[in-house]
């Protein structure tokens, strides 16, 4: 097989599967693994996939601002949010961070449970003070326009001040090897800052990001404490989650 149809059939089982394993295609295609290590390279520097630990992932695309992705697969992310408030307890204290399916989830929120809702994503914090139904704390500084949150020096420094009872973590990628990953190091930072403070997480994650990876990592699937996918993922990438340790919920239809 000539260098450039190997590189065409990573590729290919890159968009297929989500994943490959340098060992596996080495031992398929005949040759070293370091031949495949310099396939991928090729591969990550061409942005056709995100390089991991022993192989590499189909990599997450980013789709625009916030309020643009929030037009994108809306019935989806309606069925998620349905699915992530029924973690929601009475009087509970709830963080949702910048992420499209966090508005759907701020709009689905049980009404009058008494709730305090946090949040560093200025969209959000609008709809849950329209609601009228719950206190709401807004972490603030300089708002990143692409990621549609404060998420700098003075937010970090703000969500150290803060226990909620549950996260819902937005994830622009979320594989069983790379975890739920984000595409801004800040933004990433800021994450893991929260997760690290909540009591339960919950990542409700559409099926174009499962067996994807953005840059920066932010938790492992088996630190969250559901990870909700949509009720037709692919049952093979539910297995692969499964296996990571990841507490995998199907929503309704």
């Amino acid at each position: 097989m000539l260098p450039g149809e190997r590189l065409d059939l990573i590729a290919g089982r890159l968009q297929s599967a989500g994943r490959v394993i340098a060992a596996e295609l080495a031992r398929e295609l005949g040759v070293s693994e370091d031949t495949i290590r310099r396939d991928l390279r090729d591969l990550s520097a061409r942005g056709v996939c995100q390089r991991v630990y022993g192989g590499a992932l189909r990599p997450a695309t980013s789709s625009g601002t916030l309020a643009e992705r929030s037009r994108q697969s809306v019935e989806a992310k309606a069925a998620l949010a349905r699915a992530a408030v029924a973690w929601v307890g009475e009087g509970s204290s709830v963080f949702l961070d910048a992420a499209s399916t966090n508005l759907a989830i701020a709009e689905a929120l049980p009404r009058d449970f008494g709730l305090t809702c946090i949040t560093n994503a200025p969209q959000i914090a609008g709809i849950l003070t329209a609601r009228g139904d719950c206190d709401v704390v807004v972490i603030g500084g300089l708002v990143d326009r692409a990621v549609g949150a404060a998420i700098g020096a003075e937010a970090m420094h703000a969500a150290g001040n803060f226990r909620p009872d549950l996260c819902f973590l937005g994830a622009c990628g979320a594989d069983p090897d790379a975890g739920i990953t984000a595409f801004h190091a800040e933004d990433a930072s800021f994450k893991r800052a929260i997760v690290g403070a909540s009591r339960r997480i919950v990542a409700p994650v559409t099926t174009e990001k499962l067996m994807t990876a953005a840059p920066f990592r932010v938790a492992d699937l088996a630190d969250c404490t559901a990870v909700i996918v949509e009720a037709d993922a692919p049952e093979a990438a539910v297995e692969a989650c499964l296996a990571a340790g990841a507490a995998i919920e199907r929503c309704a239809q």
